[in-house]
């Protein structure tokens, strides 16, 4: 900041997203309509070929949401409710869960027992050889959703209460007007996507040490179309009040601090790499004892 001031101007409110965000959802209402009649296979093939996609760019609209560029730090509570609503093709509530644990993989990344992204010592000890680490990433879904309930557990909030009973209402609601397989088609695609899919190639990309010394890496490929720039991630660690559509102008400006920096070309590569490089695994993260989890 100090050499490029005019990054400063990059922060602020994204005012294209909650239009995006809100063609994506009902984009989704209008999918529950039309597989309600297909058979189970189609109805499985859609969720991983579509919806699964447009579920798992919307759990990164959440992300970008959890950083107030929907509305705005001033309007704190638009944007809490505004990714509720993004959660509802989602099928499961997770965006004020989400946001309660992201600020602190941001505020101490990598802290024990603190940044919940961070695998467990049983994953870790277990999900060692190529099938297992295969497992592990069908499973990720699982492990992301739970893992905080066992590593840093938290007093549920108001607006979790909320955003469960809104999300589970919408869900019956489809549920009365078009029947099962809507819902089906739903959480299978969420789940699906954030498994052994292109598209969850940034769960491992992102702060998996694939280079002794670097914990964070960026992806710059197509990918980022469908994902909000979350492959811009270490522009994103330093700068995260910075939406994603901005954050391709970050290293634009700033170009000698992230052009020598070792980045991802694919996702698929990097599940490719992960499953079968017996150097890499859930062991493969920085994990550091922060000063402020000792005083707390």
């Amino acid at each position: 900041l100090a050499k490029y001031p005019e990054i400063k101007t990059l922060m602020g409110p994204d005012p294209h997203l909650k239009w995006i965000v809100s063609g994506m959802v009902f984009m989704q209402f209008l999918a529950c309509y039309l597989v309600k009649d297909l058979s189970w296979k189609w109805i499985f093939f859609w969720a991983y070929a579509f919806g699964g996609c447009i579920n798992h760019s919307l759990t990164l609209a959440i992300h970008d949401i959890s950083h107030n560029v929907a509305f705005g730090n001033k309007q704190a509570k638009w944007n809490r409710w505004f990714a509720v609503f993004a959660n509802l093709p989602i099928g499961i509530p997770y965006s004020a869960s989400f946001k309660k644990y992201h600020i602190d993989h941001h505020r101490y990344l990598g802290g024990d027992s603190l940044d919940v992204d961070i695998p467990t010592d049983f994953e870790g000890w277990f999900f060692c050889t190529p099938l297992r680490k295969l497992l592990w990433l069908f499973l990720q879904p699982l492990f992301y959703s739970l893992r905080p309930l066992y590593v840093n557990p938290k007093a549920i909030t108001r607006m979790e209460v909320f955003n469960a009973l809104i999300q589970f209402s919408i869900d019956l609601m489809i549920y009365y007007l078009w029947g099962l397989k809507p819902i089906i088609y739903l959480i299978a695609g969420t789940i699906l996507c954030m498994g052994v899919h292109p598209i969850s190639g940034h769960f491992i990309a992102e702060h998996y040490m694939f280079l002794k010394g670097y914990e964070t890496y960026s992806y710059y490929g197509p990918l980022n179309w469908l994902t909000f720039n979350v492959g811009y991630h270490m522009e994103h660690h330093d700068f995260p009040s910075i939406p994603g559509c901005r954050l391709p102008m970050v290293k634009k400006i700033a170009a000698e601090y992230y052009d020598n920096l070792p980045h991802h070309k694919s996702w698929i590569r990097v599940l490719w790499d992960f499953v079968f490089d017996d150097s890499i695994g859930p062991y493969s993260r920085v994990k550091r004892l922060c000063k402020l989890a000792k005083e707390s």
